[in-house]
């Protein structure tokens, strides 16, 4: 089972370039569409679409709607509106289908179609590749008759929903008073909202990053780059910083003396606050392939088991749903809290973050820091439509670098599932041969890619 169209998250790509076309998105819808359809005689079929703050999401959005209203099912249509909250709006009004239009931390020239389910959760790669199979095959007899076909409406009070569900994530009788909070939106999806449910639960906050212009998304700010909201904490005596990513579905926390803190150090912190209030279920821990092996130790420390997933939340939720956890997560700060959300909630994740800190009276920097990371080196090398992987020379020096690592560390090579790039990462116990690992082994990767090329 192959998937053409779909990747890790979806679909994505650059904007009016296939597969992120306006005749690729209505077909899609189509046979999305058709795939979640009800039985005839039921309710009239519904889907619920959200975006972020891209250009090309005034393309794609009419495009998924024509498509939808196409084969007679209605749409509700929430506009800007973070991952996680289209994916609880569509369980909540009860539709069958919900669409989230964002590449996530990409640049504003890519753009994606996340998927969901009735249930609120992302679709199975099982499902993904039947709604491939349909999208070249949808019969005319399939359409709707000119008497049968959709609606489309906006839903008013789609951010109003949302805010109140994330702020019912907050333990009652907290209050973030007296505490001052840099968000930055990233120029996305929660632009509006984010800066609203910290200050209606008691705080003084300090938006950046919050001013949208169809190009500024992710460009230099939140989730993907820090430094902005290091500085604004460090100039504004701030006790935390929360960057999202453009679809705020992931977290980076920047604590009060400017560090940031990454996924892995916010599960570290969540998982032992759980664990020690008896609020985790069971003794595992989700993360994925990329996943700090300092996490692994600390966690080990504990009494608590790392599972490891592949690279993507809807990876991290399928296991964590075989495992009975209830805490995953990623080094790059998709945090799935699955007894609030069906996917990466950044801004729930950093509620949860502020009530440990404020129900344990400490500041961030103690709450977090929980484990000396090992040295971790990544780089990501382009590459077009041949797979240097195949290459003998690229799988020795891999072999080479693991052999030398041992078992005091790793090394791990994978594509991308969301742009054209292979992934070079090895960690261990010193830095300088880590970053001689990856260099050889990148190096024998660029070499196979020009000699193929």
């Amino acid at each position: 089972m192959i998937r053409k169209i779909f990747g890790t998250d979806g679909v994505r790509g650059t904007a009016n370039k296939e597969p992120m076309t306006a005749e690729t998105a209505l077909k899609i819808a189509m046979a999305a569409g058709r795939y979640f359809a009800p039985e005839p005689g039921k309710q009239r079929p519904l889907a619920v679409i959200g975006k972020d703050t891209r250009l090309s999401g005034y393309m794609l959005e009419p495009a998924m709607v024509a498509g939808f209203t196409a084969i007679g099912m209605d749409v509700i249509l929430v506009g800007p509106m973070p991952t996680p909250g289209v994916a609880m709006l569509t369980r909540s009004l009860r539709a069958d289908l919900g669409v989230m239009l964002s590449a996530s931390h990409n640049p504003f020239y890519d753009n994606g179609i996340k998927l969901f389910g009735p249930d609120g959760y992302k679709l199975s790669d099982e499902i993904e590749f039947c709604i491939e199979e349909l999208i070249n095959s949808i019969p005319d007899g399939n359409r709707a008759s000119p008497k049968s076909l959709g609606r489309a409406k906006r839903l008013d009070d789609a951010a109003g929903r949302y805010v109140e569900i994330a702020k019912g994530t907050f333990p009652k009788g907290l209050t973030l008073g007296g505490l001052k909070i840099v968000v930055d939106c990233a120029n996305g999806a929660s632009y509006k909202l984010a800066p609203k449910v910290f200050f209606e639960l008691g705080a003084e906050v300090i938006p950046i990053s919050v001013e949208p212009n169809g190009f500024n998304i992710n460009e230099q700010c939140g989730a993907t780059a820090p430094s902005n909201i290091q500085q604004a904490v460090l100039t504004n005596k701030a006790d935390v910083g929360i960057a999202l990513d453009g679809d705020a579905d992931r977290l980076v926390l920047v604590d009060e003396l400017g560090n940031v803190v990454d996924g892995d150090q916010i599960v570290a912190a969540i998982a032992t606050a759980w664990q020690s209030t008896g609020r985790l279920k069971g003794n595992n821990i989700v993360g994925t392939v990329m996943s700090n092996l300092g996490l692994e130790k600390y966690l080990k420390s504990i009494n608590l088991t790392l599972d490891r997933a592949d690279v993507g939340d809807r990876y991290v939720l399928e296991h964590m749903q075989a495992s009975g956890s209830n805490l995953g997560g990623e080094q790059s700060g998709h945090i799935i809290l699955s007894d609030y959300a069906t996917t990466g909630d950044g801004v729930i994740a950093a509620l949860q973050m502020l009530a440990i800190a404020v129900q344990e009276g400490k500041t961030i920097s103690e709450v977090t820091g929980l484990f000396d990371p090992l040295p971790q080196y990544l780089k990501n090398i382009k590459i077009e439509k041949i797979n240097p992987l195949d290459s003998s020379l690229v799988n020795d020096a891999i072999k080479r670098g693991q052999r030398y690592l041992g078992h005091n560390g790793r090394v791990l090579i994978r594509k991308s599932g969301t742009e054209p790039l292979i992934r070079v990462m090895a960690e261990g116990e010193d830095e300088d041969i880590v970053r001689k690992i990856v260099d050889d082994i990148s190096k024998e990767i660029q070499q196979a890619t020009i000699k193929n090329s």
